[in-house]
């Protein structure tokens, strides 16, 4: 290589720092010498080494051009005679007492792959968190993998938010809403939904669905809401529950220990019942008051057992057992807020908050503009069937039904509304920031620019 020569394309960013005799570094052991190799640098690997009386190297720059300040002849190099470290394999660079063995061998950039993008956005927001009717998670997978460069956030995918992650070459849309929720039994193109399931498979672009995961954790959608009213105690209005296997408690009585053994060893035999929990109390006549604890998919055979013995046939209790709550997480959440706030007040907080010069409003019955708010409760998106019957001096929800704010209205409660998706928008701003913190700089995350509610005050 000559002075003329240009080492195109180079990235380096790392720091490594070690000590080696100063016999080792003058060649002694050379045979035992290990490189010092920068294997996770994402565009390409080389090696450094400052010589002395420690061995070394650090280096942190980037270029897309290089020029070499020095040739060095194999006279020049520290290890002449090392068929790794000649110059006919290597290009080498000299700088002072510094010497730079550049590889000739470059890494693709460390991108993630779907796969591990996905287990970051449920670990952010567990799917098991959304509700029964709900269709999250992954909806369109690619057929040829491909590494997660750019992810695109929106609130509903429409046509101009496809639109706008093709041009951006988008390889993960994040649809808060699940643009594909109820079954297809084709794929045409004269329904709008199925057009973009369409072009995502095209396009070789993923699409996932948070949704009511999304309400539902700490953190999320509803206490963004929330918030946008203050500071104050927060509570969860309907409480998430471990998604853990669904058990049952079985109560019964038997005569005797003889009797309890031959009933706990037939338990036994049943498939899924190896973790089953019995505890027993005994009366002062012997007998044993039992409780067991059983998974739901082995319920039925452990009942059949059990009513086939007479003693706990009669005495047989069965109950359904409540799975723990996760604290912090469900729909809804209702607010005792720190420092009470005029009506007229919330108003411009919520339209602060939202980003929206207009709201919906809806005084509550012998309520004005001054009544102060110290109770609200809140849930994104459609949130009558959460908020109503709690009671709360304001509610706030994307929509309700005429209907259902009238009934809100006579029990002296306002109600604040800002359009379904405007309830929710605001999120992704939130979300973006957290799944930049997980993602690091490997993965672009951006949000749409052509998202929006369709209903627009004009």
């Amino acid at each position: 290589m000559n002075g003329n020569d240009v080492l195109r394309n180079i990235t380096f960013s790392c720091s490594v720092d070690c000590q080696l005799p100063l016999s080792f570094a003058r060649g002694s052991c050379i045979s035992n010498f290990p490189f010092l190799m920068f294997a996770t640098c994402r565009e390409f690997s080389g090696r450094l080494f400052h010589l002395g009386f420690n061995l070394s190297c650090s280096i942190s720059f980037k270029t897309s051009t290089f020029h070499p300040i020095a040739q060095l002849s194999t006279s020049h190099c520290l290890f002449p005679h090392h068929p790794l470290l000649s110059t006919s394999r290597f290009p080498v660079l000299r700088s002072a007492r510094v010497i730079r063995y550049l590889s000739d061998f470059t890494h693709p950039t460390a991108y993630m792959d779907l796969k591990g993008v996905l287990e970051v956005l449920e670990q952010l927001a567990p799917l098991s968190l959304a509700e029964s009717w709900d269709n999250v998670g992954l909806l369109v997978q690619p057929s040829k993998p491909r590494p997660i460069k750019s992810i695109l956030l929106t609130n509903d995918l429409t046509t101009a938010v496809m639109d706008e992650a093709v041009a951006m070459n988008c390889d993960l849309i994040v649809s808060y809403h699940p643009p594909l929720f109820r079954p297809f039994k084709r794929l045409l193109q004269k329904d709008w939904k199925q057009r973009l399931a369409v072009r995502a498979i095209e396009g070789g672009i993923a699409i996932f669905s948070p949704h009511t995961s999304w309400d539902s954790v700490e953190g999320g959608v509803n206490d963004w809401l929330v918030g946008g009213m203050g500071s104050g105690k927060v509570s969860v209005l309907s409480q998430a529950h471990s998604s853990g296997p669904q058990k049952h408690r079985l109560e019964f009585f038997c005569v005797n220990n003889e009797e309890l053994n031959s009933l706990l060893e037939q338990l036994r035999h049943i498939e899924g019942s190896e973790n089953f929990q019995c505890s027993a109390l005994r009366n002062e006549s012997g007998g044993q008051q039992v409780n067991l604890i059983f998974n739901s998919l082995a319920l039925t055979a452990a009942v059949q057992i059990l009513v086939s013995n007479p003693h706990a046939s009669r005495s047989l209790n069965i109950t359904q057992v409540q799975q723990p709550p996760l604290l912090g997480c469900g729909q809804g959440r209702l607010g005792v807020l720190d420092e009470p706030v005029s009506v007229s007040t919330a108003v411009q907080k919520m339209k602060t908050h939202l980003g929206l010069p207009h709201l919906r409003l809806a005084l509550g019955d012998q309520q004005t503009l001054d009544s102060l708010v110290k109770t609200v409760a809140v849930c994104a998106g459609s949130g009558a069937s959460v908020i109503q019957g709690v009671k709360a001096d304001l509610y706030i929800t994307g929509e309700m039904s005429h209907h259902e704010v009238l009934d809100a209205v006579s029990k002296g409660t306002s109600v604040i509304l800002s359009d379904h998706s405007n309830s929710e928008r605001g999120f992704l701003a939130v979300f973006k920031q957290r799944l930049n913190a997980r993602l690091g700089d490997t993965v672009t995350v951006a949000i749409s620019q052509r998202d929006q509610d369709p209903l627009q005050v004009v």
